[in-house]
């Protein structure tokens, strides 16, 4: 039994010159949140402890000398943020720049509205820029790995580590260009640590990790995220009650998520629960 928590003091924050109370103990982010602020993130996870990996999220802060990640900076009373100054702005745009020239974003969410909104130039780099290219590794029913979309953002390496599934499978090897998510010694996922629970695959921002089947239909050209319908029920599975959220395409469910806001799950799954649902 969870014992109950006192309350959190609220403090008081401005954002872009107007003032935000939020609980104590909140980020930046939270903050702009509140506020209705529109700020982009890629390594940030709602269920993870902040990486500060990707910097896109960067703001200026009063008094700071340099852009804070608002994904991970505590707010604190009296404390003056500024989200959409000339400097925020233009970190933004060199961060997208720099990712979309060595990776592929064509599967991250917003990318192209947030390359859109801040001018973001890849091409600007030349196309002999250095990049992280590689075929997407299609060993397993379950779930693909295309690193050549990975940002290394480290949330799929924190979700199967200590902060949720404790298998510890997978972690950063290599520096560089040569940097990419690793099982111990490389090894074939089937023969390390690896417990398919596609934790991993939910955490995921680019799509550098995906279900077998959302790979299959991307390449035929049926994947259509504006066609399904999503429908959250119980795992029947086994007597734990984790809720699942089935995503629906033409009558077939195509993957399997679940709520980060959900008491029981937090957003991770089990084998079973997101991948046995061959049996509908």
């Amino acid at each position: 039994m969870i014992p109950l928590q006192p309350p959190r003091r609220l403090i008081d924050v401005e954002i872009d010159g107007a003032a935000v109370r939020v609980p104590e103990g909140s980020t930046v982010l939270d903050a702009c949140r509140t506020a209705g602020k529109d700020i982009p993130t890629l390594c940030h996870g709602d269920t993870l402890t902040p990486k500060n990996a990707c910097r896109v999220c960067v703001v200026e802060v009063e008094g700071s000398r340099t852009l804070a990640p608002a994904c991970s900076r505590t707010a604190e009373a009296g404390m003056v943020v500024a989200t959409d100054t000339e400097r925020a702005r233009h970190s933004r745009k060199v961060v997208l720049e720099l990712l979309a020239s060595s990776t592929d974003l064509s599967t991250t969410p917003r990318a192209k509205e947030w390359m859109a909104d801040y001018g973001a130039d890849p091409a600007r780099f030349g196309e002999e820029a250095a990049t992280v290219a590689q075929p997407p590794k299609v060993d397993n029913d379950l779930y693909v790995r295309d690193y050549g979309k990975c940002i290394l953002c480290y949330k799929c390496v924190d979700a199967c580590g200590e902060q949720w599934q404790n298998s510890f499978a997978i972690s950063v090897a290599g520096r560089g260009f040569d940097a990419t998510i690793s099982t111990e010694f490389d090894v074939a996922l089937t023969d390390s640590a690896c417990v398919y629970c596609g934790n991993c695959v939910e955490v995921c921002p680019t799509g550098a990790l995906s279900f077998k089947t959302e790979f299959d239909m991307r390449a035929e050209g049926t994947w259509d995220e504006s066609e399904q319908t999503t429908t959250t029920t119980i795992c029947s599975y086994c007597g734990v009650g984790c809720n699942l959220t089935l995503h629906v395409q033409d009558n077939k469910i195509v993957k399997v998520t679940s709520p980060h806001d959900n008491p029981v799950t937090h957003g991770n799954l089990c084998i079973k629960g997101r991948f046995g649902y061959g049996y509908v």
